[in-house]
């Protein structure tokens, strides 16, 4: 009994693979924003709850699209597996769970923003592929006992590898039609960032503590961290984008991306952070960014006197919502174009996105940024908003260990790392071992207000287990908080602790 179901479930595996190869390659001719796993992925990470989304960066940092794309096609192995025992128990059972994946898919798809029609296509070939392809294979199953005119074995794996290898020659074919990715890569490697109008002041003199360990002070954007609700990349022709401003607004602005590039650019330093960042981790970076202030692009289109926020809105349909002050006052919030001196990258947000220094990003930092809609807090919801995180997400005073980690040697050690306050600054940073009193550490010149700054201390550290802690006060005089908070709904609070063995 178990070798016919172990033959049926390597049946089903093989038709569904057969029926996804086929739909990636009917993605990659009419809807290359429509493979099947992608779309499902997306819907899921819409559908997941606060606590899923924590779990899954905690687990799995900036892979957990991978995770999730791994665990999609883990399922849907398990899936078909399933299907494939059914369809030999009781044929129209397995037809009708590959035909509920399949509808799931189409779904997915077709909820999606900016869905056509066509985006429904992928996902019903996938179902219309799979379920005769099963029905084929199950029949060629060889009985137990086998009978003499009956194929064997051997023959019926050969042809549930044909099948499943089919099915990969036509994804890989799907793939190698969406040429967009790779038309809007070879604009942007082939983009020159103009001359900026006014360039970043250069970093003062003591800004980098030279600490082995301690995180760089400008982050490198292959390093820098990448968290959003893009399962698959936004592919933008710079060529085909455009910034509309509108809502309440006295005049409609639609900016294109030559007028964009034309503009006086600046330069400027910033600190970004994900709300998800627990303490002590690492969902941060500085970078220097090249744009066109907010602010002066706000003035065209004059901000009646109601609004308060202004909904921004990715090109995949995420939505942030941004007070509308942090954008009309004095700090360099810009639209930007340029990271570390390139083009946005891709996962970036290329071609444009905002920089709103003191915000954590999941109301600020909006990539591949199609529309600002100039509205009010009670009148539009974000994105996070209406699940379950806060409206306005100011950055919170902050503080990280870097050095040393794990187990040192007695005397004389370095203790080091960062603080922040975007848009406020950092006035002390302090250390305590073992519970004892706070020390001041050696803080670093700070490039501005708008970034973190590093900081180290000297330990006169004697042998045995301890635990050091750190905290930061701002320039307006607020002490780092001990009280320890999650990250939902506006971001996580307590004292970062580290335990050291001194050998």
């Amino acid at each position: 009994m178990r070798r016919p179901r172990l033959l049926a479930a390597l049946a089903g595996v093989a038709a569904v693979a057969f029926g996804l190869g086929v739909a990636e390659l009917v993605a990659g001719v009419l809807a290359p924003r429509a493979s099947p796993v992608l779309v499902v992925g997306s819907l899921l990470i819409d559908l997941a709850p606060p606590w899923a989304k924590d779990a899954a960066i905690a687990l799995f940092g900036t892979a957990d699209k991978i995770a999730l794309v791994v665990g999609i096609v883990l399922v849907l192995v398990a899936l078909a597996a399933v299907a494939g025992i059914l369809h030999a128990w009781r044929p129209l059972a397995g037809r009708l769970l590959i035909a509920a994946a399949g509808v799931f898919g189409i779904a997915a798809a077709v909820t999606r923003e900016g869905a056509s029609v066509l985006d429904a296509v992928p996902a019903t070939v996938a179902a219309v592929a799979a379920a005769p392809a099963l029905a084929a294979l199950l029949d060629r199953r060889p009985t137990e006992p086998p009978r003499a005119e009956e194929p064997s074995r051997r023959r019926f794996v050969a042809w549930a590898g044909g099948a499943a290898g089919i099915g990969a020659v036509a994804a890989l074919g799907g793939f190698a039609l969406q040429t967009g990715a790779r038309v809007v890569t070879a604009v942007r490697d082939t983009f020159t960032l103009p001359r900026a109008a006014r360039t970043a002041p250069p970093v003062p003199a003591g800004a980098e503590l030279d600490v082995p360990g301690l995180s760089p002070l400008v982050t490198p954007n292959a390093d820098f961290y990448r968290i959003d609700t893009a399962l698959q990349v936004p592919v933008v022709d710079p060529a085909d984008w455009s910034l509309r401003i509108h809502g309440l607004v006295e005049e409609e602005v639609v900016l294109t991306w030559d007028e964009l590039v034309a503009l006086p650019l600046e330069e400027s330093r910033t600190t970004l952070m994900c709300v998800s960042n627990p303490v002590g981790g690492d969902l941060i970076g500085t970078a220097l960014w090249l744009g066109y202030p907010v602010r002066e692009l706000l003035a065209r289109a004059r901000p009646t006197a109601r609004a308060d926020m202004v909904l921004s809105r990715s090109v995949d349909g995420f939505t942030a919502s941004t007070p509308l002050g942090a954008l009309t006052d004095d700090r360099e919030a810009i639209l930007a174009i340029g990271m570390n001196g390139e083009p946005l990258p891709l996962e970036h947000g290329f071609p444009a996105r905002l920089v709103v220094p003191g915000l954590y990003g999941y109301v600020s930092a909006t990539k591949w940024v199609t529309e600002l809609e100039v509205t009010r807090f009670d009148a539009a919801t974000a994105y996070w908003t209406v699940r379950g995180w806060s409206a306005r997400g100011p950055v919170k005073l902050g503080s990280r260990i870097d050095v040393p980690r794990g187990s040192v040697d007695a005397g004389q050690t370095v203790v080091a790392g960062v603080a922040w306050h975007q848009h406020t600054g950092i006035a002390t940073v302090e250390v305590s071992v073992d519970d004892g009193p706070w020390r001041e550490a050696e803080l670093a010149t700070a490039i501005s207000v708008d970034t973190w700054v590093q900081w180290r201390y000297t330990w006169d550290a004697e042998p045995g287990e301890h635990e050091l802690a750190v905290r930061a006060t701002s320039l307006d005089g607020e002490v780092q908080t001990a009280r320890e908070a999650p990250v939902v709904p506006d971001g996580a609070t307590g004292h970062h602790r580290v335990r050291v063995s001194v050998r």
